[in-house]
């Protein structure tokens, strides 16, 4: 399904699922650096990771993929440093982000716990 070869870049912030395909193009030029019809995939997912976007051009238009999971939420690989706008993965890699695959561990919730425990003091 996914072309050979083609770089696919995924956004590392939260995007607000709303978007369309025109402001999804400027965070693409603005925030990841890249023109849209350079020929890569483009890859938003959303604040629950139950939606995600693809965006790509070809030589006739923009394209628009949607998909969201009836169960789970999509698995993202770590970005590489804390200020990066997007990361690279190859193909294969997308496939299985598509099909709902974990490609990642799970970050562990930290929660805290808002009562106190006391000592009891026999």
């Amino acid at each position: 399904m996914i072309p050979s070869g083609v770089q696919v870049f995924v956004a590392v912030g939260v995007v607000d699922m709303r978007y369309g395909v025109e402001r999804l193009s400027g965070i693409v030029r603005e925030q990841m650096g890249y023109e849209l019809r350079g020929g890569a995939l483009f890859v938003f997912v959303g604040r629950r990771r139950q939606i995600v976007k693809v965006l790509f051009a070809d030589a006739t238009g923009v394209c628009m993929f949607y998909k969201r999971l009836d169960a789970g939420t999509f698995s993202l690989p770590a970005a590489p440093a804390s200020d990066a706008t997007h990361i690279e993965i190859d193909e294969s890699t997308l496939d299985a982000l598509l099909d709902g695959i974990r490609i990642a561990p799970e970050e562990e919730p930290v929660r805290a716990s808002s009562r106190r425990r006391s000592r009891r003091v026999h």
